[in-house]
């Protein structure tokens, strides 16, 4: 397959390729519309199609009369025989703030002066446009978009849809419309059920949402979620604010019980102008990568309801929003191969080796599988055409096939039946594999693991004086490392002067933390932040070894499950500890008491970390402000909620504000810069 680069304009110098590429849009445009899998990404359909429409614009008396960017639906979704109350169309496009000015410029020509009313901005949600049809507060009826004045009957659907109710508190006769999709959590179930059922998984949310809009006969029910961007008197039955603005539009919808997207975490916002808009937009970018669900864009609309009709409508799109597309953070290209590599506990992880695509401003050539049954699950072959997906620092994974796509002859991605890395037997108990060895398959990793800033803290111990001494026979687990002479020391670094120093690192690591400790036995299920909860609930090591797995349900973020593997682990290092305790390590965490962490200035507060520190915290990471945090009375947290207390966010390279700093702000949590930060928790710096 060729992939077009996600921000390359592409040029068509012919007839032949204008047609070609018609044909192509029409191919992907009826595989989409047909069983959900389109042929080409949305980026290169998007390419694509805005290079079909620069040619027509050049050669105006060639246009092909059939041709698809003329059509809504590129003239191949399926039209049925449901007329739409008012015509449902789509959105002209923009891709940069440039085309947005030009928007605006055409705005005003049409209305012979600038915008008075102001503008909405809204996400731009990566799903399938419905119409629902409410009677006396009752929903009867939800249709597609079709052609924009006629779609499909999908009544079947009604009761497999979040935010869009069967009955409203209110008896209104009203038609929302808006877009179905899968958040992706229901997305990651949806696949999980297909699969069980034998059939083949979704290539992704967005596609998977259009299959089953359409889908009748299938013997399960998935489920998804809608957001209205939008709604129109039926029955000529008055229900709207008359004369209002799109805004109040939706704040009615919403009062009647329906979902719309000012509920969503991007929300919908009102600005004066489009320069304001256009920072609206940067935020809800910034957004993207912690969004429960996929959008491909920010909608930008005229709020006042007389200037939107006064700017009109086009065959396709109105004339008075416009999209703002973001760049593509889902691509397709071909997997060429799997690598399996074993991590420090003995995991068996595989890696997709893809031909290099570029993703959201990156080139991707290698991207996540999570295990064999998630492979077999998503039924990937080598050679296969794959949906790849990424977003914001996520690491790249692969979705799901483009099965039509398969060439011949194509081999199911095969399945280790040896350890990769010793060759010795593989534990296939799990979902995920295991070197039967366990750890000690993965020792020169798991030793370096336990040798690093935030565990030993031994340093100069990296990876060559690390494979030397296991190699050696020296180091056979963690607690060797303490017994280790000057001479094996020299032997593996090559030099007596380095063997001192690293002598005095390893006896300064004596007297480490128990959460560090613990933290360096690379106990599954286990972290710097887990490590530190276990060492301060328990005190020391032998009431950590006595603990069984209702005890150890008792710490903070244990459950039912992890808690028996915490424990099976702890008692196979039996002889590790003991070793430990030989030596001379210590057994025990420092104690600060109950009442000093009480009174701590971060005393019952959740904390917030992003970005690269500065000023006193300058070289910190994120278990290490963790560590700080929970010293200072606080509790760490992942993600910004309405639960969060303080974020502390480092100014960006670019001056952007991150996706976590402009949350914190729509909810009104406190945003600290690092300097400020640490003149809270002085007293506590270490």
């Amino acid at each position: 397959m060729t992939t077009l680069p996600a921000d390359e304009a592409l040029s068509l110098s012919s007839r032949t390729e204008y047609e070609v590429t018609l044909q192509r849009l029409r191919w992907a445009s009826r595989a989409y519309y047909g069983d959900g899998d389109s042929s080409l990404d949305d980026a290169t359909y998007d390419q694509l199609r805005r290079a079909a429409l620069d040619w027509e614009a050049e050669h105006p008396d060639d246009v092909a009369a059939n041709s698809p960017t003329g059509q809504v639906g590129d003239g191949a979704a399926p039209i049925g025989d449901i007329a739409h109350t008012t015509r449902l169309l789509s959105l002209d496009n923009v891709f940069a703030p440039d085309g947005l000015v030009a928007w605006g410029a055409s705005l005003q020509r049409r209305l012979g002066r600038a915008p008075v009313g102001g503008f909405t901005v809204e996400p731009k949600l990566d799903g399938a446009a419905i119409a629902a049809r409410y009677r006396a507060g009752r929903l009867v009826q939800v249709i597609t978009r079709g052609d924009g004045t006629h779609g499909e009957d999908v009544s079947h659907v009604i009761g497999t849809i979040d935010g869009l109710p069967e009955t409203l508190p209110v008896s209104a006769t009203i038609e929302v419309r808006g877009e179905v999709l899968f958040t992706q959590a229901q997305f990651e179930t949806a696949n999980e059920v297909r699969s069980a059922h034998g059939a083949q998984v979704f290539a992704n949310p967005r596609n998977g949402a259009a299959g089953t809009l359409r889908a009748k006969d299938r013997p399960y029910r998935l489920q998804m979620t809608f957001w209205a961007y939008g709604a129109v008197e039926l029955d000529a039955e008055a229900f709207l604010p008359v004369g209002g603005t799109h805004a109040e539009v939706l704040a009615a919808v919403a009062d009647a019980g329906v979902q719309t997207t000012a509920a969503t975490p991007a929300g919908l916002h009102v600005v004066a102008s489009l320069a304001q808009a256009q920072e609206k937009v940067d935020e809800i970018a910034a957004l993207r990568p912690s969004l429960p669900f996929g959008i491909d864009g920010v909608v930008i609309k005229v709020n006042d309801a007389a200037e939107q009709e006064a700017a009109g409508f086009g065959s396709r799109f109105p004339h008075w929003a416009i999209a703002f597309k973001l760049p593509a953070i889902e691509r397709q290209t071909v997997l060429e191969d799997v690598v399996w590599e074993v991590g420090r506990t003995g995991v068996l992880a595989p890696t997709a080796v893809l031909t290099p695509v570029e993703i959201d401003g990156s080139t991707v050539s290698r991207a996540t599988l999570h295990n064999p049954s998630d492979i077999r699950r998503r039924d990937l072959h080598l050679g296969d055409t794959v949906t790849v997906y990424k977003a914001g620092d996520i690491i790249p994974r692969v979705q799901a096939a483009v099965v039509h796509r398969r060439p011949e002859g194509a081999k199911e991605v095969p399945l280790p039946e040896a350890c990769p890395n010793c060759g010795g037997e593989i534990d296939k108990q799990q979902e995920r594999w295991r070197c039967a060895k366990g750890t000690a398959c993965a020792l020169p990793a798991l030793i370096e693991y336990a040798a690093g800033r935030e565990m030993l803290d031994i340093d100069g111990l990296g990876k060559t004086y690390v494979k030397a001494l296991v190699e050696s026979g020296d180091v056979a687990d963690v607690a060797d490392l303490f017994s280790l002479s000057l001479d094996q020391l020299t032997a593996a670094s090559g030099s007596a002067k380095r063997a001192a120093k690293l002598a005095e690192q390893i006896e300064a690591a004596k007297s480490r933390p128990l959460s560090r400790i613990f933290c360096a036995l690379g106990v599954l299920g286990t972290g710097r932040s887990m490590s530190r909860r276990i060492a301060r609930h328990f005190g020391d090591f032998d009431a950590i070894r006595q603990a069984d797995a209702t005890a150890m349900q008792a710490v903070e973020g244990i459950g039912t499950e992890k808690a028996p593997v915490i424990v099976e682990q702890v008692a196979a290092l039996a002889p590790v500890i003991d070793k430990l305790a030989a030596a001379g390590v210590n057994m025990t965490e420092p104690q600060e008491s109950a009442e000093a962490s009480a009174q701590g200035p971060l005393s019952g507060k959740v904390v917030v970390v992003t970005g690269k520190m500065t000023g006193p915290l300058e070289g910190r990471g994120r278990s290490e402000m963790n560590a700080l945090i929970e010293k200072a009375g606080g509790r760490p947290g992942s993600s910004v909620s309405a639960k969060t207390a303080i974020l502390v966010a480092a100014s960006s390279a670019s001056g952007k504000p991150s996706s976590k700093a402009v949350k914190a702000q729509e909810l009104g949590v406190e945003v600290l810069a690092p300097e400020a930060f640490a003149e809270l928790v002085a007293d506590y710096l270490a």
